[in-house]
């Protein structure tokens, strides 16, 4: 092989190693982002269904309320 051929497969090399390496990094922080999103949506529903049971301890009608006391 000639020299400039070695140089640009050296380069190429090098580059498909360089894209490989960013590859595994962005898969790992796809998986630590995959992960984090899942715990906010378990986190999210446990709020939600504790803010349901607020509203339902806090709602009340009015007709099952006994009247003031100057009635």
């Amino acid at each position: 092989m000639s020299t400039s051929l070695d140089q640009r497969l050296t380069e190429l090399e090098v580059r498909i190693a360089f894209l490989e390496q960013t590859t595994q990094a962005l898969d790992a922080t796809v998986v630590a982002h995959e992960r984090t999103i899942m715990e906010l949506r378990r986190e999210f529903e446990a709020l939600r269904g504790e803010l349901v049971q607020i509203k339902i301890g806090l709602s009340h009608d009015v007709a099952e309320e006994p009247p003031p006391p100057h009635y």
